[in-house]
């Protein structure tokens, strides 16, 4: 079936984008919408057909496909449509789309077009705000145009508002923390945060696979406890250093903004194998100021659709020279706690939900992948491992990318709708059982020491100790722990007490 719109542009002017239209447009005997994964099908009867031309393609995209600023600025690259445009608005000056289509080019392209300003129209959106998570408007005198995108040239993530999204965007946040301090109260949530400020931290290395040092993970632990928040500009590249040395330490080979090439992979059979480039060295400073721009702009918004794009935008930015990972996991909390929906000292432990199990693993490595692997499968010969060469920075590498300019549209304009579903997903998890099993927990734990007590004088600590020890041990004293407290050889009633009170406590055996 004949296809039109964008599919139709790409196919007429040869131009691919690394990401695929999110709505795919054809022409066939009658009306039909179907969703194949994340592309949505739409056909539509013969008298929808546009004429064969570029200004009647791009209005139907427009109005039936929403906007794809990669492929946009891909087309717009060519001498022939900034022509064809210049042609149409002179043709069309009060033209809505018209006038969309040449705002979207001086916002895209480097220098302007050769037209006169827009005298008459009445200004439209350069988004619509019903299709996309969209920015303060600011009016665009030129062309009639609200300017109303999340970010700018250097960095504008865009996020269909999909079911999921609106979902998302309306999550109540309050709500489930409300309903753990009125099922166990004030005092047992603020002493959970401290441990899960912890197990966050671990969580975060062990998708690093780095979850065996203690110092690092305390340390880490410790920057998210009294940084979340706090900076004006998370994106700031001082800031962005004084988080990586709280996180890694003084002891750390290189601090800083990255001048070198960096990329995510791992190793097969002895061979590396490339599963994500980042950006050219020379764009990050752009780009970052294009992530604050994109907080300044959605300021009004949803915490968790913020929090998504802060994220999964830092980490396919991937600035640093080290620690990525973890500051893009840190912002997740950061930006929830500068919004305001999650109070201090709480912190939210996504990375222990991201790493519960193995499925949960590879969720999140998906996730990633609905970026990277469209990338990489775009430039899979564009790339290779060659000569040493040392970075600005003193790095030496040997990979070479030989399409960084080509691939820019790409990390400059990434969709994250995908991004904000999966994350909404893991903060409710989150909210309604990793913290409420903690929570679970300290009660539980509270309640064996309470009754313990009753019977036998010790400090909590050796309580723990003996609480830890007696479930672990299936129910019962193992000999190290009797060795530990002769006591109960001494008194072997003791122990079938102990055992009594940690089972009534513990039903179910909650919690770790």
């Amino acid at each position: 079936m004949p296809q039109i719109g964008y599919q139709w542009l790409s196919n007429t002017y040869g131009v691919v984008p690394v990401h695929p239209f999110a709505v795919q447009s054809e022409i066939g005997r009658m009306r039909s919408s179907a969703t194949d994964g994340d592309i949505r099908r739409e056909v539509y009867p013969a008298a929808y057909r546009p004429a064969a031309t570029l200004p009647d393609h791009l209005t139907f995209a427009f109005r039936y496909e929403g906007i794809h600023l990669e492929f946009l600025a891909r087309l717009y690259s060519l001498d022939s449509v900034r022509n064809e445009l210049e042609a149409w608005i002179a043709r069309e000056p009060t033209g809505a789309y018209a006038r969309r289509a040449c705002f979207f080019y001086e916002w895209l392209m480097p220098r302007p077009l050769n037209a006169p300003s827009a005298s008459r129209g009445n200004y439209v959106d350069a988004l619509s705000p019903d299709e996309f998570i969209v920015g303060t408007a600011i009016n665009n005198r030129r062309w009639r145009v609200r300017d109303n995108l999340p970010g700018n040239r250097d960095f504008c993530p865009l996020i269909r508002r999909i079911d999921a999204i609106r979902r998302a965007e309306s999550y109540d946040l309050a709500a489930p923390l409300a309903k753990l301090e009125a099922d166990y109260g004030v005092d047992l949530i603020m002493r959970s945060a401290v441990w899960l400020t912890v197990k966050e931290s671990r969580a975060s290395f062990l998708i690093e696979h780095e979850q065996d040092n203690e110092d690092r993970i305390r340390r880490f632990a410790a920057v998210m406890e009294s940084e979340c928040g706090r900076h004006a500009n998370p994106f700031d590249s001082q800031a962005l250093i004084d988080l990586q040395r709280g996180i890694l330490g003084q002891s750390a080979l290189r601090y800083g903004i990255r001048r070198s090439p960096v990329y995510v992979g791992h190793v097969a059979r002895y061979e590396p194998v490339v599963d994500y480039i980042a950006p050219h060295w020379q764009h990050i400073d752009a780009m970052l100021a294009g992530l604050c721009q994109f907080l300044e702009r959605t300021s009004e918004g949803a915490p968790i659709v913020r929090a998504a794009a802060a994220s999964f935008g830092f980490v396919y930015v991937h600035p640093m020279a080290d620690g990525n990972g973890r500051i893009s996991r840190f912002l997740i909390n950061d930006v929830l706690r500068r919004d305001g929906a999650v109070p201090a000292p709480i912190i939210l432990p996504v990375s222990a939900t991201i790493t519960q199990s193995t499925r949960d693993r590879a969720a999140y490595d998906k996730v990633l992948e609905r970026f990277s692997r469209p990338l990489m499968k775009h430039y899979a010969d564009q790339y290779s491992f060659g000569k040493n060469e040392r970075g600005e920075d003193g790095v030496e590498y040997n990979l070479h990318f030989h399409a960084y300019d080509d691939a820019l549209p790409a990390w400059r304009y990434p969709d994250l709708t995908a991004h904000v579903s999966y994350l909404a997903a893991v903060i409710h998890s989150t909210l309604t059982q990793e913290m409420r099993n903690e929570a679970r927990f300290l009660h539980a734990n509270d309640e064996a020491r309470r009754a313990i007590k009753n019977f036998l004088e010790a400090p909590d600590n050796d309580l723990d100790s003996i609480i830890r020890s007696v479930r672990q041990n299936g129910n019962s004293i193992s000999n190290s722990l009797r060795k530990r407290y002769p006591l109960f050889d001494e008194r072997p009633d003791l122990s079938a007490q102990i055992i009594h009170a940690i089972t009534q406590a513990f039903p179910d055996d909650t919690g770790p």
